[in-house]
């Protein structure tokens, strides 16, 4: 039998040691790192929308994309589950499908616990309902939001229903967001169909402090200004609790 360094036979390893080894071995590839914070009984469930949204067409593997089939059961049990007062959600997407796109945000935005969204990097195209869906809404300094009309492929559209189609599909995003946001339909419009400001395209590319500004968005801020407000927001939608009034 072989033995350790201090002169004693060695244990065989167990099943459960390699399954350590292996558990450890996923985390360096995966996350980098050998261990990572555990959010244990957490009060707040965070979603995180990353690359594209994914809708009904199946994008190439290299793409860096979130699913929406993935992210709707996670708001589901979010709003059933008791343990779970807050949702976060964080943005650093590009866009993507516009009804898979808006499909989350309607979700998000009927739900009844407290939301806070945060753009981080970047909220564009179809984010940008996502974005104004919370209750309230961050973004970071140096993000950016693109706004856009909304487009297939680029080519020219030269049949009169899809025109039509596509016309009345904007028509919904320009609706939800005007609602769900303080920016009034006016500037939206002029935003979203400014020449000029992006190259080789039509639109605005809205940084940081100008979201705000523009009513976008609520608040210039970072992960600890959108924990604190979701947690303030769920201080505030607790019951109160009457004091007892027997004498």
């Amino acid at each position: 039998m072989p033995e350790n360094n201090s002169g004693q036979p060695a244990q065989p390893s167990t099943d459960q040691d390699q399954g350590k080894k292996e558990g450890l071995l996923d985390k360096i590839q995966q996350l980098g790192q050998t261990n990572v914070p555990q959010m244990e009984q957490s009060n707040i469930h965070v979603v995180s929308i990353i690359g594209q949204i994914e809708g009904h067409m199946q994008l190439p593997p290299q793409n860096k994309t979130t699913k929406y089939e993935h992210i709707i059961p996670q708001l589901v049990a979010a709003e059933q589950n008791n343990k779970l007062e807050g949702l976060l959600i964080i943005l650093n997407t590009v866009g993507g499908d516009v009804e898979a796109g808006l499909a989350l945000a309607e979700m998000i935005s009927t739900m009844s616990k407290p939301t806070v969204t945060l753009v981080l990097g970047g909220g564009h195209s179809i984010g940008v309902p996502i974005a104004v869906a919370a209750n309230y809404s961050y973004i970071a300094e140096s993000a950016t939001m693109t706004i856009h009309p909304i487009r297939l492929t680029g080519l020219v559209i030269g049949v009169p229903q899809t025109f039509e189609y596509m016309d009345k599909m904007q028509d919904r995003v320009i609706n939800f967001v005007t609602k769900h946001s303080n920016i009034t339909e006016e500037d939206f419009k002029e935003l979203m169909l400014s020449k000029g400001n992006l190259t080789r395209d039509i639109g605005t590319n809205v940084v940081g402090k100008d979201a705000v500004k523009y009513g976008l968005i609520n608040e210039v801020g970072g992960i600890g200004h959108a924990i604190k407000k979701l947690n303030e927001l769920i201080a505030a939608a607790k019951p109160e609790q009457n004091e007892d009034v027997i004498q």
